[in-house]
């Protein structure tokens, strides 16, 4: 697990500390997201190109993009927002390959500096994964243990905040 995931607090608010056993590259406008990145809602604004290396297509992944300080980091009351749910990728491919469950939607936070993590899972088997009613007050862990995912296979996030918005996250819990 990254120690990044840990001080970002993303292991915790949304994930339990797993192992990471999968290679996930998230890719925005050509340049590869990495943990704690400071990205602004219009360098995000079109869905990212994710890929999962491995050579085994029946391998199939889940992969869940959620906010967990919707509508702000101090009153998150609506952690996690789904932005983006896609099933039965196939390993070695990218999420274009995948059935898109719940479209992308764009990031675009109105308070405060937001986290947005990408959580990838192996399915073991392919099966019929049900959009939620609602983007609002997703749970990761819970979707997890409904359709029998596991723990997660790798996880990346990078922080987001209003276009002209100034200010670095503070770590005061």
């Amino acid at each position: 697990m990254s120690e990044a995931l840990a001080i970002g607090h993303v292991v915790g608010d949304i994930l339990d500390p797993f192992v990471k056993a999968a290679s996930l590259k998230v890719i925005y406008n050509s340049k590869v997201l990495t943990n704690g990145s400071e990205l602004k809602p219009s360098q995000v604004a079109n869905e990212p190109r994710i890929e999962i290396a491995g050579r085994d297509m029946r391998n199939l992944y889940t992969l869940v993009m959620v906010d967990p300080d919707s509508p702000s980091p101090s009153n998150p009351t609506k952690r996690e927002y789904l932005h983006w749910l896609v099933t039965d990728i196939p390993e070695s491919t990218n999420a274009s390959y995948g059935n898109e469950v719940v479209s992308y939607e764009s990031p675009k936070p109105t308070a405060g500096i937001h986290r947005f993590a990408f959580v990838l899972f192996r399915q073991s088997v392919q099966q019929t994964i049900y959009a939620p009613g609602w983007r609002p007050n997703f749970n990761t862990r819970d979707f997890s243990a409904l359709y029998s995912l596991g723990p997660p296979v790798a996880a990346v996030f990078f922080n987001c905040q209003r276009e002209n918005g100034c200010g670095g996250r503070r770590y005061i819990r």
